[in-house]
């Protein structure tokens, strides 16, 4: 059997086999199903024996038709409505929305010259080595994090379109010598937004869920200047070292152009003054940002000032009808995104997520208070590989936790709380779906699917890793 094959069959192989184990006491046969589905899409995903995005669709329709991933009626069944309105419910989804503005933005920087010269100019003054260039992008997003709720707006409108235009400029494409530049690049660019997604209360909007969720549920409310203090040793270390971890682990061919500097320099005197394309898109550019800042005091979702600045740049000839709607790696991203996003709801329709959190918690049992609270915290970031949307996982998650936590003698349910709530954004990296900015980066092409599983799973230990024991003492310390 040859290798395009074994990829196409392992998905069906996978799902067949969980389907036909005994199904587990408190799951329904339909709920089973639905689960052994969706392990097969999640090795579709890493071997990718078709591409992403028809992967996706391909499995949302094959549970739409067998109408397993849908909410049940009361009298227990699924309408061919219902099912079709439960498929096509991803699509709608505003961070799938906002991913599919974050390419046409790229697109913008890219025709106008914009993303060239900001590439040019942060090659100018870093660009002697990739790892400065690492660090160069860890920060610019570092910098924007406490001013933008939504990481994907952060991340997928306003530093991938800047990245996008880098590795180009040594020769490095998606289809061309990634991994001479553009890998890396793409990596701690996506790494680095999860954990400035944590490191601040305004860095990603489900921050906001999650404190609003606990408070709701009698729990002291976490201000903004104690979230920081309480993530600041290990946001600092994360910045540090994922540009210098990603550097060894997943290098990029080129290390050093000694040469880069002056001949940035001399590509920005080739380009001239900046355009009038250039200035049309940095205004829009800068007009998103302000909203996107200002988003709590203006009460504009993220994804409708995406759509006005796409509308601008339409308007204003940036880019033209034709060019939006030929954008196929948008789209794609879009249609991808949007898929995965159904495929985990129907985890949480099924009743899987509530029979696996109460299977965790009796499994926990009693202990020390301390283990049972790494252990839930482990658990509640491990379960979120099977989450399109951090806000979708800590809306079903976090009720049955804190229950489960407080029901333990002796938990100290503040420092849960708190714990729980800082590792929301760095859970993010684990996989290519799990957090608003993940597609973007993901669907980019410079990361293979089985590479970007791969170093998931080792920055998401990393991070949990660092997090439990340096973030966990620091904690129990200032509280």
């Amino acid at each position: 059997m040859n290798t395009k094959v074994s990829k196409a069959v392992a998905p069906i192989l996978v799902a067949v086999a969980c389907y036909l184990m005994p199904t587990p006491e408190g799951l329904s046969p339909s709920a089973w199903l639905y689960v052994s589905i969706f392990l097969g899409v999640v090795v579709g995903l890493i071997l990718e024996p078709i591409p992403g995005a028809f992967m996706g669709l391909l499995c949302v329709v094959v549970a739409c038709a067998l109408k397993v991933g849908p909410r049940m009626a009361a009298d227990g069944t699924v309408s061919a409505g219902g099912a079709l309105s439960w498929a096509l419910s991803g699509f709608s989804n505003n961070v799938a929305w906002l991913v599919l503005i974050a390419f046409h933005f790229a697109y913008g920087y890219a025709k106008t010259g914009l993303g060239r010269r900001v590439a040019l100019i942060l090659v100018k003054h870093l660009g002697k080595t990739s790892l400065g260039l690492g660090y160069a992008i860890i920060l610019s997003d570092a910098l924007l994090a406490p001013f933008m709720p939504s990481n994907t707006a952060r991340s997928g409108g306003t530093i991938y379109p800047i990245f996008a235009n880098i590795p180009p400029l040594f020769d490095s494409g998606p289809d061309k010598e990634p991994r001479k530049l553009g890998s890396y690049l793409a990596w701690v660019a996506f790494a680095g937004t999860c954990i400035t997604s944590s490191m601040f209360l305004t860095g990603m909007a489900t921050n906001l869920l999650f404190v609003g969720m606990a408070s709701g549920a009698g729990y002291a409310t976490i201000s903004w200047g104690q979230w920081f203090m309480a993530f600041l040793q290990v946001g600092i270390l994360l910045i540090l070292t994922t540009p210098l971890l990603t550097y060894l682990i997943y290098p990029p061919a080129l290390k050093r152009s000694e040469e880069s500097p002056r001949w940035a320099a001399a590509e920005l005197d080739k380009m001239g003054p900046i355009s009038l394309g250039e200035k049309k898109m940095l205004g829009i550019a800068f007009a998103a940002i302000f909203l996107w800042i200002g988003a709590g005091y203006f009460k504009i979702d993220a994804t409708a000032t995406g759509l006005v600045a796409l509308c601008l740049m339409l308007l204003s000839g940036v880019a033209s009808w034709d060019e939006i709607v030929s954008n196929k790696n948008a789209w794609n991203a879009f249609i991808w995104f949007g898929a995965l996003i159904t495929l985990a709801t129907g985890l949480s329709n099924t009743g899987f997520l509530a029979w696996f959190a109460k299977n965790t918690a009796t499994f926990l049992g009693q202990g020390d208070p301390l283990f049972l609270l790494v252990a839930l915290v482990v658990a509640f970031y491990a379960l979120h590989y099977f989450f399109a949307s951090v806000a979708a996982h800590v809306t079903a998650l976090l009720p049955l936790f804190l229950a489960t936590a407080a029901a333990i003698p002796g938990m100290d349910m503040s420092l849960f709380v708190l714990v729980t709530a800082l590792s929301i954004g760095i859970m993010g990296v684990i996989t290519p779906y799990g957090t608003g900015p993940a597609p973007v980066w993901a669907s980019c092409g410079y990361i293979k699917p089985a590479a970007f599983w791969g170093l998931g799973f080792v920055f998401g230990s990393y991070f949990l890793i660092v997090f439990l024991s340096v973030g966990l003492p620091w904690i129990s310390l200032i509280m």
